[in-house]
């Protein structure tokens, strides 16, 4: 393990890698990417994006909510990150009568910024390699149930013995599959006012149409400010608290970009699976990816009509669908990035590789040659439950009744377990929670959803997946229409007003309801039968999948000294690091690196849900009206792109030029570059950006916000 760990800093220096392409720690950039950060154009050091003894670009990025990332761009604590980011901070403060997602909103005084509940963001205080702490008298000859004890009682020791000062929190993350481990000491900040947001038309531009695409003409930002307790400390929300005076905020530059620019992406990019074996590569792609795709075709068919047709339903459902299309495209341009680049096929081909550098080392035989073959049976043994859990887990995240119902079963559980009076102390959190789901349901919609997805359901997966209980509800009824007609229109589940009443005058009575409702008992009892029979068995294969995939991670560490082989994300801070520049298609039509404002107008479309525009923007393009915020061509840019490896997480993660100025925000890939998750290829994988200067612009002459701007530290 000693040995291992060494390597893991000494395999530095690239010879078969191309330039840019990874998500590396910060604090190790000195180590392994410095220099070729400077050759691309980097004039900054990695002293000045990481420091722990100064102030340094690292105290200016945010994880915004635990699931975006966020920057902070003035000196009282001002937050920039994705519209989509903070969409539903905005939707929580929109009505018909006044509609912040149609109409955009921004706080002309500090008094109108508008709080909210739950939303948080988190600094990185510093980082700490703690391998040698967490791996201490681990072998690798030790079973894996030894393993993972031993790791347990360090990791606990660990945390007990952990120095933190106040208001720190300590988060301990495996890399490398668990053959690497670092500490992240955090702080986090709990009151986080929503500042200013350009209308949906605008931060949403596109919509559908346009996800995951280019051309793309997205202004895709939102603002929000962090507050402290008067001495600077966090502090929940309070009318006494202060702005933030963050130890760091990042320079805003208004000189743009151009192609082959040196460019940075500062995140927190959630997940990715790069050393995945083909087989698994093509169970993802080939196998689980149609079948979620499938079932999200049917459930937005639905969606995206009712939301045509109805205005109220299409405020209540913006953020719901959204979120469902999001995966949907993504998951589609990543089956098809793998097959068009021969993804499986190079990793046939390192596979074979990992094989040939094997017999070069005979005492290392027994330990790494059956991996791969191990892994694979496994992968091939799975295929079966991989395919029900992933039409099960689309019926219970695209049909909201499933998701209360399950929501419901785990509090249900807590009851059963602990008696009426622990129920009854988590009833307000409980309460709050069902009001502010119920405050944007629609039953019929949800309806419509079910009689889309169940069916699919009933025919594709196999008949020892489905329970009793399940099959009979359909002859009860008979037919499955009726069947979930008849779950809607009896359920307490679909009636929010009078299932919230109940909870609050008899908190027993709604228990002993709730059990017996004919939603609840039908989403129940599928999900326990999947469990048992799928899930489970899924994870079965998972866990032993995972000692198999450690040691085949640390043997690629080991044969392939050559390669600086980056960590998977893991939702923890890292930068990546690339170019600006255009790509060639999958069809070999080339595109530029940067879209315009002619762009949006050539694409509006009056009165439309997805191209639709504020006529104030449709008449600053006609005077030409762009101020300081122009190209030198006279036309005001939008987005940009650039070489840099993103992925989910990494929305709204500060674009960076080489002198760590922000030039844009990160929103998105392209529909090719959604393969980079598993097979990231920097010849066409391209991230979105858009220009900082779009988004100044619509601040200042759009929002008629000036005063925001003029917070920033804008340098020309």
């Amino acid at each position: 393990m000693h040995k291992l760990f060494l390597l893991l800093f000494t395999f530095c220096f690239p010879l078969l890698l191309a330039a840019g392409g990874g998500m590396w720690l910060p604090l190790l950039l000195e180590n392994l990417n410095e220099e070729e950060m400077k050759g691309m154009g980097m004039k900054i050091t990695a002293d000045d994006v990481y420091s722990i003894n100064q102030g340094s670009l690292k105290d200016a990025i945010v994880h915004f909510g635990g699931f975006c990332t966020g920057e902070v761009i003035s000196d009282q604590g001002l937050v920039l990150t994705n519209h989509h980011c903070g969409f539903s901070a905005i939707q929580s403060h929109s009505s018909l009568e006044d509609n912040l997602l149609q109409d955009g909103f921004y706080a002309q005084t500090k008094a109108d910024e508008k709080p909210n509940a739950g939303l948080f963001v988190t600094f990185i205080e510093r980082i700490e390699d703690v391998t040698k702490r967490v791996l201490d008298n681990v072998e690798d000859d030790m079973s894996e149930a030894d393993r993972s004890a031993k790791v347990a009682e360090n990791l606990k020791e660990l945390r007990e013995k952990f120095k933190l000062k106040d208001h720190e929190e300590l988060i301990v993350k495996p890399f490398y599959d668990g053959n690497q481990y670092f500490a992240f000491i955090t702080k986090k900040y709990t009151d986080v006012r929503l500042v200013g947001a350009p209308p949906s038309s605008i931060g949403k531009y596109g919509a559908d149409t346009d996800n995951w695409e280019w051309p793309r003409h997205t202004g895709d930002f939102s603002l929000f400010r962090i507050y402290t307790a008067p001495d600077g400390s966090p502090a929940d929300y309070s009318a006494d608290n202060v702005p933030m005076k963050p130890k760091k905020h990042l320079e805003v530059s208004l000189k743009g970009v151009k192609p082959g620019d040196f460019s940075m992406i500062f995140g927190f990019p959630g997940r990715t699976d790069q050393y995945l074996t083909a087989e698994a590569m093509k169970q993802r792609t080939e196998v689980i990816n149609p079948i979620r795709i499938g079932m999200r075709d049917r459930s937005l068919a639905v969606i995206d009509s009712a939301m045509r047709a109805d205005k109220q339903i299409k405020i209540d459902y913006a953020s719901k669908q959204a979120r469902i299309a999001n995966s949907w495209k993504k998951w589609r341009g990543e089956s098809e990035g793998v097959a068009a680049v021969d993804g499986i096929k190079n990793r046939l081909a390192m596979e074979r590789e990992f094989l040939t550098r094997l017999r070069a080392k005979p005492g290392e035989q027994a330990t790494y040659k059956p991996l791969i073959g191990e892994l694979n049976d496994l992968i091939s043994r799975q295929e079966d439950v991989a395919k029900t859990n992933a039409y099960a887990a689309e019926l219970n995240y695209n049909i909201d009744l499933f998701r209360i119902a399950n929501i419901l079963r785990r509090q249900v559980k807590i009851a059963d377990a602990s008696g009426i009076e622990a129920f009854r102390q988590r009833l307000p959190g409980i309460i709050n929670y069902l009001e502010g789901f119920y405050s944007g349901y629609n039953p019929k919609v949800d309806q419509q959803v079910a009689k889309a997805l169940l069916p699919v359901y009933y025919e594709m997966v196999p008949d020892e997946h489905l329970s009793f209980y399940v099959k009979d509800q359909v002859e009860f009824a008979g037919s499955m229409n009726r069947m979930i007609t008849d779950l809607f229109e009896r359920s307490y589940l679909t009636k929010g007003d009078r299932l919230v009443k109940l909870l609050q005058d008899d908190p027993e009575n709604a228990l002993n309801l709730i059990r017996g409702d004919i939603g609840y008992q039908y989403a129940a009892q599928l999900n326990m039968h999947n469990e048992k029979r799928v899930v489970d068995i899924y994870n079965e294969y998972q866990q032993r999948a995972a000692p198999l995939q450690r040691k085949y991670m640390k043997g690629l560490l080991l044969f392939f000294p050559e390669k600086r082989l980056y960590p998977d994300a893991n939702s923890t801070m890292r930068v990546s690091y690339g170019k600006v520049e255009g790509f060639k298609g999958l069809d070999g039509k080339k595109f530029d690196f940067v879209t315009d404002l002619d762009g949006v107008i050539a694409k509006y479309k009056p009165g439309d849900y997805e191209f639709d525009l504020p006529l104030k923007l449709v008449d600053l393009h006609k005077a030409k009206d762009y101020g300081k915020y122009a190209m030198t061509n006279g036309k005001l840019p939008v987005c940009f792109l650039g070489s840099n490896h993103t992925t989910g997480g990494n929305s709204g993660s500060p674009a960076l030029n080489g002198e760590g100025q922000l030039v844009g925000l990160n929103f998105d890939r392209t529909w090719q570059s959604t393969m980079s998750d598993v097979n990231y290829d920097p010849s066409i994988c391209r991230n979105i950006m858009v220009d900082i200067r779009y988004v100044l612009f619509l601040i200042d002459k759009l929002g008629g916000a000036p005063h925001l701007v003029e917070e920033m530290t804008l340098v020309k």
